[in-house]
């Protein structure tokens, strides 16, 4: 008997996708349907990322770095399951369930990694971060890189699955089929963060020990200081970035502490009168007022540098991976086949959604874009976002240039706009706003792709893990707004200043008033007139003002993000501060083009730092941002970096390749970066609150007993102790699995 039509024709559709996908066995096959975008699973992944999100934000303003949340959240979601499961006896998530699960979760970490390098360079240019264009900017981001994405599946991720390897995907997808076969478990996830949130408690919380031990050298060598900060969160990056990228980067700490530092205090002390851009004198600062006064400028204009010749470098790769990914995508994009693993969100909504977007990046004040804005965006978006993709499956989501591909997106901008003569304020806004949602396209386009690689692997549907990182991209940037505007809050000190010769008048006010915020707000309830000073005038710095009704300053606010001042005026010490390198680098960036007003000679000396590193061979980008962050920052990561050499010479079994990716010392690496970035988020937001700010003032015990509290050397032992107990889960002498799965 022979088959209807119908039936025929529907065999041969499926002959031909699968020649198309060169016969590409997924685990689970695609004529089978079990439960995939179920309600809870889209919950837990949205909390998760969530948490990997916040932690993430927290990681990227303190270094500028943030690390694959897709492995951590794919092994906690098997073990959330399978506790479920067995507690209230129903039954356990499917493969494509927890497939779901990490796919919503792994959203947060690319939104914070957007949001967190280009929205708080608003505040070093001298404006206002707004929660409500932060929540938008990261909105329209997201939904970009999601829906630029979509056509390019088939192009990336099916034609060419053996060329583009998508490591974090492929890894990610090991775990998911180890643990539906009985092998992975969240421990060594669980335990990292159990240890980095209890680290973190003893010296954030409680007092127990010193933060950051140190050493300033005596006058034998004036400037010259060694520092760590004992932050499991730091160490944990060190450990994931790996030894030679660590290395690099605590050299760049060394060369501004050890070697700079020490050369301005010598050929400065004898000067009599203050050196641009400082205000006071050099004998008389501090290490610390060296570091504010001139590194700062050194380590941005290296960062700037190494980004920029980063660009330059990555430019036949992005040029290449452009073309071939216009040359796929014209032979694939818009394909809706009848295979459930075949099936996209339909190349309408593409279209719409893109269409929406531009028009209201056109319509809202505060990003005050244009028309040819709303067009850069798409162009630019779609551009990087393609290479982003292809990018991401040749070298994986850590060594994705995504910070090249958003200075080039905010060079052509910024010197567009400057050849067209729009330099004033708001174009300098616009600039950065078509910078930020093309940030984050770009970078949630490469998550995107790892994700949909381990949908290929495993056999999920793409438009139902298209719609779940839609999910997670939405509630990830409606909380990572207020959790960016709360750490800058948290850190804020609003200053007394008395500068009687000084009145400003109505013209200099911007037309707003202002409280008091953050730990502050409770010393004055007043209402004040804000005065951004963009140069120096007289006596008075650069900076933002509360002023009162007479033109007489009040207060000097300065923010939590970048900010230079650490103590309020009661003598508290304010420990919520983020240096933000790359925000540094996009603020530069605009104001080097349209402005030109830079203190250029410190700039360019970190300029040819990292031109004489890029001669010598050395990544100058990562020697930059740590030229840039105090050494205390750079000091862990350091140490985690050789952590990871140790552990890799002495581990009782070799790991490589994807198992490598989801080995024990990664995934307790991750927990430690959310453990310890996460009490630190919450610590942050404590005090905000009076209440909760006593509290945890009386728990704090280190005046009861302050030589083990105060001692360099018990904190430094601590920290030590910290790595050694990373040495021993990574090298699986510690937390040893019950099985040889690749999740440990």
């Amino acid at each position: 008997m022979s088959q209807p039509a119908s039936a025929r024709a529907a065999t041969a559709d499926r002959v031909a996708a699968a020649a198309d996908e060169d016969q590409h066995q997924p685990f689970i096959p695609a004529d089978r349907e079990i439960p995939e975008l179920t309600p809870v699973p889209l919950i837990v992944g949205a909390l998760l990322g969530l948490l990997f999100g916040a932690s993430s934000m927290y990681l990227v303003l303190k270094v500028g770095l943030t690390v694959s949340a897709s492995i951590p959240v794919a092994v906690l979601s098997i073990t959330i399951f399978r506790a479920f499961s067995r507690i209230f006896r129903v039954r356990r998530a499917t493969i494509l369930e927890n497939n779901i699960t990490q796919t919503t979760g792994s959203a947060g970490e690319s939104i914070a990694f957007g949001v967190g390098v280009t929205m708080p360079a608003l505040l070093i240019l001298g404006y206002n971060l707004e929660i409500g264009q932060v929540i938008l900017v990261s909105v329209l981001g997201g939904l970009l890189g999601i829906l630029m994405m979509i056509p390019l599946r088939r192009a990336l991720i099916v034609k060419e699955a053996k060329t583009l390897v998508y490591p974090e995907g492929t890894a990610c997808a090991e775990v998911l089929i180890s643990g539906e076969t009985g092998g992975t478990t969240a421990k060594t996830v669980f335990a990292g963060l159990g240890v980095g949130g209890v680290f973190a408690l003893g010296y954030k919380a409680f007092g127990f020990y010193k933060d950051i031990p140190e050493k300033i050298f005596g006058k034998w060598y004036e400037g010259g200081n060694l520092s760590i900060e004992v932050g499991p969160e730091l160490m944990g990056v060190g450990y994931i970035i790996g030894t030679r990228i660590a290395m690099i980067m605590g050299a760049g700490g060394i060369l501004s502490a050890l070697v700079l530092m020490p050369a301005i205090k010598l050929f400065g002390r004898h000067s009599d009168s203050p050196i641009y851009p400082a205000t006071t004198l050099i004998k008389e600062m501090t290490p610390d007022d060296v570091w504010h006064q001139y590194i700062l400028y050194i380590g941005a204009g290296a960062v700037a540098a190494g980004g920029i010749i980063s660009l330059f470098k990555s430019l036949p790769t992005i040029v290449g991976g452009a073309m071939r990914g216009m040359k796929s995508l014209s032979g694939a994009a818009g394909s809706r086949g009848p295979l459930r693993t075949d099936r996209d969100i339909p190349l309408w909504v593409v279209g719409a959604g893109s269409l929406v977007i531009a028009v209201v990046c056109a319509l809202v004040p505060s990003f005050k874009i244009n028309l040819l804005g709303s067009l850069l965006i798409l162009v630019l978006g779609f551009l990087f976002v393609t290479v982003s993709s292809r990018l991401t499956g040749e070298v994986g989501s850590s060594s994705n240039p995504i910070s090249g591909m958003t200075v080039a997106t905010l060079l052509i901008t910024s010197l567009i706009f400057f050849a067209l003569g729009w330099v004033t304020p708001p174009y300098k806004v616009a600039a950065l706003s078509i910078a930020a949602i093309a940030c984050i396209a770009i970078s949630n386009g490469g998550t995107t792709s790892q994700d949909l690689k381990t949908g290929y692997l495993v056999g999920a549907t793409p438009s139902r893990q298209q719609i779940a990182i839609l999910v997670g991209s939405l509630s990830s940037a409606l909380l990572l707004g207020f959790v960016i505007l709360k750490l800058n809050d948290a850190g804020t000190i609003f200053a007394r200043r008395d500068y009687p010769e000084i009145r400003f008048a109505k013209s200099d006010y911007t037309g707003t008033r202002e409280r008091l915020r953050g730990p502050d707000a409770d010393r004055d309830r007043g209402e004040y007139n804000v005065v951004w000073l963009r140069e120096p005038r007289g006596k008075v710095p650069a900076g933002k003002y509360l002023v009162d009704d007479s033109g007489r300053i009040r207060y000097l606010e300065d923010p939590g993000i970048n900010g230079k001042l650490d103590t309020r005026d009661n003598g508290e010490k304010v420990k919520a501060k983020f240096s933000a390198p790359k925000p540094v680098l996009m603020s530069f960036i605009i104001e080097g083009i349209m402005t030109q007003r830079l203190p250029w000679g410190l700039v360019l000396i970190g300029v040819f730092i990292s031109v004489v590193l890029e001669l010598c061979g050395l990544s100058s980008l990562a020697f930059a941002v740590g030229v840039y962050l105090p050494l205390s920052t750079s000091t862990p990561i350091l140490l985690g970096g050789l952590v990871r050499y140790v552990a890799d010479k002495t581990a009782r079994r070799k790991l490589s390749g994807a198992e490598a990716e989801s080995g024990p010392g990664v995934l307790f690496s991750s927990g430690l970066i959310a453990g310890a970035s996460v009490i630190g988020t919450i610590l942050a937001f404590l005090q905000l609150s009076e209440t909760t700010r006593n509290f945890l003032g009386r728990i704090n015990v280190s005046a009861k007993i302050p030589a083990f509290a105060a001692s360099d050397l018990v904190s430094l032992l601590l920290f030590l102790g910290l790595g050694a107990v990373l040495w021993a889960v990574a090298s699986e002498r510690l937390l040893k699995s019950d099985d040889s799965s690749p999740a440990g």
